[in-house]
Formats: structure tokens, sequence, C-alpha cells
């Protein structure tokens, strides 16, 4: 077991704080070992170049895999992972799966002692260096179901020497309570379940900032504009920090350092992560637009080479964050997907987009977005739901969909139809939010 730090603000100063040169042959030698594993997956024998000399050559000469093609594979016999495995299933300790959207298959993937040893390390690394420390109480706020989500972090946290309070099986208001009652340090949820509690604390007139003690909100498994990190840390007084990990890799990849907002160090030595042009595949310099492209270095019995995420990042220098760790760094995160984009009139949206604008008015409740075809136009339709005011201020709803309508006129060229939703109509999310809907035909 990894020996718990004392008075570094890094988890394992050696791999944190290694020049890049010797994190490049750090990561080559995890490749080619990775590499030689997985000549025992069909899958990877049949995709996988010989004789790979170098991390440049990998690159170069080893093909993208797409969800699609992993999907494909695990049809094939023996169910339930078909030709991917490298390892014998019988040797694993945990099964998660991804929550398969519009009619997919989900992704299933299973993780051996050594496997699930890493990816906690993994999380450790992300909470150490957020400032989670042994003696402190962590929340994990989650189903603890077939989701990937928190399940890292539920057992990080007691690695590092934190208590663990569960509260898998309890709804919004008796979280609060707990938050409360149990003086939890930590807190681990989406950025929506986030939002969600502060929702709930309000309506039991409960003053999170005042009277719970949560000094650190890990938000991870959505994009998160800052506007919403803002609304979190208000509301809970906290310092709020952006991870990010996947199913396909069994953990988290990236954390938000202290040092800088915003930066969002990937953890190197145990990912090799590219930054690729969206259509011409090319690689794409620091402070360039692209979609993250990554490999799994610690994994022995689902490995992943050259994934394509979907996830859209701009890489930046790690001397340009002063934490003194050698690690390039995501600004923002993870920016949205390509996946999420839709075109309106010309105009590129996301939902994290829309969010951005929505977490700036304070007066809203919940939101929905919709993309219509309104007479013969493509068109952006928000419902709205406010929050309750005295009947004497009633005017002011119907101001703030003006108010609203306007702001994003200005931020992304576009006007919507802004609606009134009644209170308590709208859904709520535990998990992933789901507000972006496009019922257009075709």
């Amino acid at each position: 077991m990894t020996p718990l730090p004392t008075d570094t603000p890094y988890w394992n100063p050696r791999t944190e704080t290694m020049p890049r040169e010797e994190l490049a042959r750090w990561q080559w030698r995890k490749l080619r070992r990775a590499l030689e594993h997985a000549e025992h997956s069909p899958f990877w024998r049949e995709r996988l170049p010989k004789g790979i000399a170098s991390l440049e050559e990998y690159t170069e000469r080893v093909p993208l895999v797409y969800k699609s093609d992993l999907i494909a594979a695990q049809q094939a016999e023996p169910a339930p992972y078909g030709t991917i495995p490298s390892t014998d299933p019988a040797l694993a300790v945990r099964y998660h799966q991804t929550s398969g959207t519009s009619g997919n298959p989900p992704f299933r993937t299973f993780d051996t002692a050594r496997d699930w040893t890493w990816a906690v390390d993994m999380w450790c690394t992300a909470l150490y260096g957020a400032g989670v420390r042994a003696g402190q109480r962590g929340c994990v706020a989650f189903g603890y179901g077939l989701f990937m989500g928190y399940w890292g972090m539920h057992y990080a946290l007691e690695r590092m020497g934190s208590m663990v309070v569960p509260v898998g099986s309890m709804d919004s208001r008796s979280r609060v309570r707990l938050l409360v009652d149990q003086r939890i340090d930590v807190l681990g949820c989406t950025p929506t379940y986030a939002m969600r509690l502060v929702e709930t604390a309000r309506e039991m007139g409960v003053d999170l900032a005042a009277e719970a003690n949560v000094r650190i909100v890990v938000t991870g498994a959505e994009p998160r504009p800052d506007s919403t990190a803002r609304a979190i840390a208000d509301a809970f007084g906290a310092r709020v920090y952006n991870f990010a990990g996947m199913t396909e890799l069994a953990t988290v990849f990236m954390f938000e350092c202290p040092a800088r907002a915003g930066s969002c160090h990937i953890i190197e030595p145990g990912v090799i992560e590219e930054v690729l042009h969206p259509v011409t595949r090319e690689p794409v310099g620091y402070g360039e637009q692209g979609v993250r492209v990554m490999t799994a270095l610690g994994r022995e019995g689902i490995q992943i080479f050259r994934y394509w995420t979907d996830d859209l990042v701009v890489k930046r220098p790690w001397h340009e964050c002063g934490c003194g760790r050698s690690w390039d760094w995501y600004d923002g995160g993870i920016l949205g997907r390509t996946d999420d984009m839709r075109k309106i009139r010309g105009i590129s949206v996301t939902p994290v987009m829309i969010e951005d604008i929505m977490r700036g008015f304070d007066q809203v409740s919940e939101y929905q977005t919709v993309l219509r075809t309104v007479r013969g136009l493509d068109t952006v339709v928000v419902r709205v739901e406010p929050r309750p005011v005295p009947a004497a201020r009633r005017s002011e709803q119907a101001e703030l969909c003006a108010r609203i309508s306007a702001e994003m006129k200005r931020q992304l060229g576009l006007r919507p139809e802004v609606e009134l939703a009644d209170p308590g109509s709208l859904p709520r999310f535990e998990v992933k939010a789901a507000r972006f809907h496009d019922e257009r035909a075709g």
C-alpha cells in the first residue's frame, strides 16, 4: 500500500514532479508492457501493429479506436465481454458498465484486484492534490450501482485514512441533514446533483455555508461551466474541484489543482493523452481545442489504446501551473462533447454553453432546453422553472424570461423562446443531467 504522505502537497512526490524526459521514459516502459500483455486479447492482437519501438511510433502506427468498435467487439462470443479481455474474466473482483443510451448496448467492463488497486491510487492522487487528508469525513452522494461513478472515490477515501459516510439509499433531504449532522468535510457528486442539494437545502431552510462543514466539493461525470462551480462554492462556502474519469479507464484521469483555478492536471503516469483535431484527426498544439484520445497504462483486464473519447479539451503545458507538478493540464477540464454539439442556424451549441448562461440567473430553480423546428426554422426553446416569489413580485418572472432571451442572444448569437414552467414540473437529476433535447425531425 502507498504510504500516507505527511508534509507534502503530493500523494506521490516522485511521479508528480519527475522531469518531463523521465516521465516520457516512464510512460514508454509502461506502454511497452501493456502492448506485450495485449497479445492475450483477440481484439487488440488484430489491431495493434508489431514492432512498435517508441511513443512516437505508437501514436503514428496504432489506429484510433471508437466506442462503436468496442461495443461491436463485445457482441462477439464469449459473452459478456466478447473478444476484448486481455486477462481471464474469472480473475475479476469488480464489474461496471456504461449507462447505454438511445437503445445502444452498454460497454461492460471488469477489474482484477491489481486493476482496482491502480484505479484507487489514481483517485488518491487526485483527492490528495485537492487537499483531502486523513481524518476528514467524506460523503459520496451517488447511487452505488453498476455506473462507475464515484466508487473509486469511496475506496480512495478509506485508503487515505478518511471516514466514508455512505448515503446511497438516502433521498436529498436526508443527505442535507446528514451533511450538517455528521459534519462532512468532503462531498463527492455530479455538479448537477450538487445544485440539487443546494436547492433542497433552500427548501428546508438550511444555510449550507453556515450550518454544514463541507470544505471540499469534488464534482465530475459531466462538463461543468465556471458559473456552476461558483454557484456551488457560494452555497456551500467550500472550494469546488473539477475531476473527470471514464468507465473505459476504470478511474479518474485528471483533477483540478488548488494552485490555479481551472488547471486540471492529467495524471500522466497512468494515462497517455493526445489531443487531435475533431475533423482531420491530426495533433493540435497547446492552447488549441481538440478531442482527447486516451491510452490506459495501468489496467490488465480491459485494456484501452488510443480511444477517441469525444471530449473537447484545450491542453496547456505543465509549467504554466505553479504547483510544481510536471504534468500537463486541461484548461477548464472537459469543455463539452462533440456528440453533444448541435448546429442551430449555423451556430454550434452545446449543453454546457447553455448551462453557463442559465447559472448566471439565481432566480432559476431548474430549466430544460429543447431544439425544435418552428415554422420551418430551427429554434431553441428554454423552459424555465423560477424560484418561488411573493405574489407582489410575480411580474419579475416575466421579466426573467426576457432577460434570459437577451443574454443568450448576446452570448450565443441565438434568441430563444423562453417559457415559464410550473413549480416542480421539470425533472431533477441525481447523476448526469438530461436537460438538452433535440426534437427536430431527422
